[in-house]
């Protein structure tokens, strides 16, 4: 099983590291990270770097293709490498994958149009624009379409997919081993949780970005 998960400059840490941590421990699994070209790629502050191993011509064809997000000015929207390695391995993939902003990006390549699909909550109606029928749940799956809320939401998608590949056991193990067991010390994780104040703060800040 190759997983391919790509990583462009700004990309968010969490959202590809999350699925990382879960889809690594499938049965012969072969995960990479892969970028326009190998070598350290910054994440979304500058402050730390992850490795692309391969560039997208090195990996055709994976199995499973998981797709993270970052701000919107980082993400790479444009018609270019990363769009055209995304067509043309969405055509031979068990799985597409995404998380949190990581779903305009397939979105932007015309891959979600017309699908039940998520991501941010702040960044749904950005979703839209690209034809996706937009959720706010955290996972949602469509077909081999599978894409993930905000950040954290990424290790939920991994066991999502542990689950449908190696069935319920498997992704309870996975579950159990990286001891994925949120107890946060605030019930403030979506819009519909967090004081009203806050959500209505961040949605000016958005709407000015």
């Amino acid at each position: 099983m190759k997983t391919a998960i790509l990583l462009f400059p700004g990309f968010t840490t969490l959202d590809a590291v999350g699925p990382f941590e879960t889809l690594a421990r499938l049965s012969g699994a072969e995960t990479s990270f892969v970028a326009e070209r190998p070598g350290p790629v910054p994440n979304d502050n500058g402050r730390l770097t992850l490795v692309a191993e391969a560039s997208l011509d090195d990996v055709p064809r994976p199995d499973i293709v998981v797709v993270p997000g970052g701000p919107t000015g980082n993400l790479p929207l444009k018609p270019g490498p990363v769009r055209d390695w995304l067509k043309a391995a969405d055509e031979t993939s068990t799985w597409t994958t995404s998380v949190c902003t990581g779903s305009l990006i397939l979105g932007a390549a015309g891959l979600l149009e017309g699908r039940r699909a998520t991501s941010h909550w702040l960044y749904l109606d950005d979703l839209a624009g690209y034809g996706a029928d937009t959720t706010g749940e955290r996972v949602v799956t469509d077909g081999k379409y599978v894409t993930a809320a905000g950040v954290s939401s990424g290790i939920d998608m991994g066991l999502t997919l542990v689950g449908r590949i190696e069935g319920d056991r498997a992704a309870q193990s996975v579950q159990l081993m990286i001891e994925y067991d949120p107890q946060p010390p605030y019930d403030a994780g979506s819009p519909e949780k967090a004081p009203a104040d806050l959500v209505a703060e961040w949605r000016e800040i958005r709407g000015k970005a």
